[in-house]
């Protein structure tokens, strides 16, 4: 699971009389990824297309715009389709001529549709106007002008303006009608006095009658072009319910008839001869070998020219051990294909893998690590049993309901982190904030705490040194692959001086931090989480290492930061990430009780929460202690309730009000735990993805690796009989 399969290049030659016969077993078989010949032996030419190629693809093209102006899709069509090329040939030209021929009539009244929109918003200002359109214009002695504007403001430029005899302002709504009885011998007089007004011209429309009859016209127009486009579309509609199996039936057969035309476009060929070759999975190599000798026997030569399999130096080398030369042996010196070689749980963590980039051949896929570690880090900062059961619903529905496998693959690791966040939330003994199931699992006292509450706010410090330890152990993790990887492809001193440095940096230092050499100058809780004093979290006896181990761990440091010095010298001023990198897993712990408080603060408003002489936090889902007769307790003097002796009620509850208090309350549980639960996607979720990208794959993981794309077709919509 962490190496992707292991891929071996097969080589057939032979005559081309038998290369269509070769492009068909290996089409059938679907497990060859083409090398393309890359023209460097002598004598050799990039194959020709298949003479058909040419028609075949025309066709295709065709009968995928007929599907894009049908809106045909797969999801449309469950069954398969037989066909032929003899079917093709006498259906699609008919229904290419239909199709296109309602396309262009609807198109033609879509346009007409579009102009009469646009007469009907130019027209409808004039409605309240109340003025036929034939009088807005045609006048010998008169001015007009119609548009938007500000009447107050018209009429003070008239007024104002020379040449004017006599004005009329006509308005409407938003739109006014200007009419000027101009001086003798004036010209223009209404365009110059408008210049200063607020005051926009909108063009008339072309029309004898009264704006409501035109209006109504034109509406009537629109509606008849709309009743004629909606019989079209019926007509399409009809058209794509008959034809939308025989479309898809004819793409997929065209484009297995494309894909092996130009499948010679990637040999190497002379006049009579050919070579092709391609990468497929080492354990497929047998029966694709096997089925082209079957098929042709002597014709042909197959071989495994090259198993992707790596000397220390990262050389390609044969099962054998026979170096594959470059150039002369091989028609492309291409780089293997990646296929991730991962189970069913693992598959849906590809994804998350391939937002960095599919894995190089040649480096760990570190999906199956992604699998074990991003759940337990999400499940930890969440941990509750409510939003865990809700994430692991939504990521069945996405699972179940989708097809696309990006959807699948979000819905797999939704429910991985839903049952990861159960899990830390029976440990935890919390449901949506409440301390319920500690009470109905483990009687009252869960075996972990978040720390929020001060009875158990010892528990703080504990979880910032777990978030440490899990850093060092997935930091390891990550620089010990690297280190393989290293002494694989580069020997052991670039091992030594680029991984095993870190490794003995990182691990030196923290030794030191966690042992009793100068315990006064180092946090107080690092000697405390793992003793058995009331402190401790969890009570294993352990108070530091001692100071023999901690200058051990100093000369583990200081061996560390030789070893990266004299490999790159420039780095040594990064030796301290070794100690930053792990501060940065402090974030688990910080999101923890962040998420703790906003759940808190949530049930707070609605139950209500009073406090008891330890300091625990009870919320009030079970009744409330009177809020008076606890305000007026004296110094040291406590209630009796429930069983506890309460000191302090902190909020009296929405649910212990009214009826309006009930329903606000009800309003704010519900959106408040709604936005907790998404939050837990943006924060949570990105910051354990933050870690898993940034921290753990940079230590060994760079991707790029090329997608395994084989010669072949699995037919989902069209069959041969």
């Amino acid at each position: 699971m962490l190496r992707p399969k292991r891929m071996s290049k097969l080589s057939v030659a032979g005559s081309k009389q038998v290369m269509g016969s070769v492009i068909e077993v290996v089409h059938d078989a679907n497990v060859l990824d083409v090398s393309e010949y890359d023209g460097s032996w002598e004598g050799f030419q990039p194959g020709d297309p298949d003479a058909d190629a040419e028609q075949a693809s025309e066709k295709l093209v065709t009968v995928r715009s007929l599907k894009s102006m049908l809106g045909v899709d797969g999801d449309s069509v469950d069954a398969s389709h037989t066909v032929s090329d003899e079917e093709i040939a006498a259906e699609l030209p008919e229904l290419q001529d239909r199709v296109n021929d309602l396309d262009d009539e609807r198109d033609d009244l879509r346009d007409e549709l579009r102009a009469i929109e646009e007469q009907l918003d130019a027209a409808r200002p004039f409605v309240d106007l109340g003025i036929d359109l034939n009088l807005l214009s045609g006048y010998d002695s008169l001015e007009v002008a119609v548009g938007r504007g500000d009447e107050g403001s018209v009429e003070r430029e008239l007024l104002d303006a020379d040449g004017v005899r006599q004005y009329e302002i006509f308005s409407g709504g938003d739109v006014l009608a200007v009419f000027v009885y101009p001086s003798e011998h004036a010209e223009d007089v209404l365009d110059e006095a408008l210049v200063g007004a607020a005051f926009t011209t909108i063009d008339v429309p072309d029309a004898e009658v009264a704006p409501e009859s035109y209006v109504r016209e034109l509406e009537s127009e629109k509606q008849a072009i709309e009743s004629d486009i909606a019989e079209i579309e019926e007509a399409l509609d009809e058209l794509r319910r008959q034809h939308a199996e025989f479309l898809l039936a004819a793409e997929e057969h065209l484009s297995i008839q494309v894909q092996k035309a130009e499948a010679p476009l990637s040999f190497a060929t002379t006049a009579n001869t050919f070579v092709a070759e391609g990468w497929v999975p080492t354990e497929e190599y047998e029966a694709v070998s096997a089925a082209l000798k079957d098929e042709l026997g002597d014709r042909i030569e197959v071989e495994e020219v090259e198993r992707a399999a790596f000397k220390s130096d990262g050389e390609a080398v044969h099962e054998h051990g026979e170096a594959v030369a470059d150039g002369g042996t091989t028609i492309g010196a291409d780089e293997p294909p990646v296929v991730q070689d991962n189970n069913g749980l693992v598959q849906p963590f590809e994804v998350l893998v391939e937002a960095i980039g599919r894995p190089n051949y040649d480096e760990f896929d570190p999906t199956a690590l992604l699998f074990l570690t991003f759940p337990v880090f999400f499940g930890f900062m969440i941990g509750d049993v409510g939003y865990g059961l809700l994430y692991t619903a939504i990521g069945g529905y996405l699972y179940t309901q989708f097809d696309s496998p990006g959807f699948k693959s979000m819905g797999g690791v939704t429910i991985s982190a839903g049952l990861a966040t159960i899990v830390f939330g029976v440990l935890y003994g919390e449901i949506f904030g409440l301390h319920l199931v500690s009470e109905w699992v483990w009687g009252g006292h869960a075996p972990l705490h978040k720390g929020l509450i001060p009875e158990y706010s010892y528990w703080v410090p504990a979880w910032i040194l777990i978030s440490a330890i899990a850093a060092l152990v997935h930091l390891n993790i990550g620089y010990v692959l690297g280190f393989f990887e290293e002494l694989q492809f580069h020997g052991i001193r670039e091992a030594a001086t680029e991984k095993l440095s870190w490794i003995f940096a990182m691990n030196g230092l923290w030794v030191f931090i966690a042992s009793k050499w100068f315990e006064g100058s180092k946090p107080e809780f690092i000697f405390t989480v793992f003793d058995s004093g009331p402190e401790a979290a969890f009570a294993l006896g352990f108070s530091g290492f001692p100071v023999i181990v901690g200058q051990a761990g100093i000369g583990l440091f200081v061996l560390g930061a030789a070893l990266l010095f004299a490999g790159a010298p420039a780095e040594i001023v990064e030796i301290f990430d070794t100690l930053v990198n792990v501060l940065s897993y402090a974030r688990l712990a910080a999101v923890l009780l962040a998420k703790a408080g906003m759940a808190f603060a949530v049930n707070l408003f609605f139950f209500g929460v009073y406090v008891d002489e330890g300091g625990g936090w009870h919320f009030g889902h079970g009744g409330m202690p009177d809020a008076d007769a606890v305000a007026a307790l004296g110094p040291g003097e406590t209630l009796a309730y429930h069983g506890y002796e309460v000191t302090e009620v902190m909020f009296g509850g929405l649910m212990h009000g009214g009826v309006a208090s009930l329903v606000g309350g009800l309003v704010v549980l519900v959106l408040g735990h709604l936005l907790v639960l998404a939050l837990g996607v943006t924060s949570a979720g990105l910051q354990a993805v933050r870690l898993e990208y940034y921290e753990f794959f940079s230590k060994f993981f760079d991707g790029g690796g090329r997608e395994y794309e084989p010669f072949g077709h699995e037919r989902q919509f069209s069959r041969q009989d």
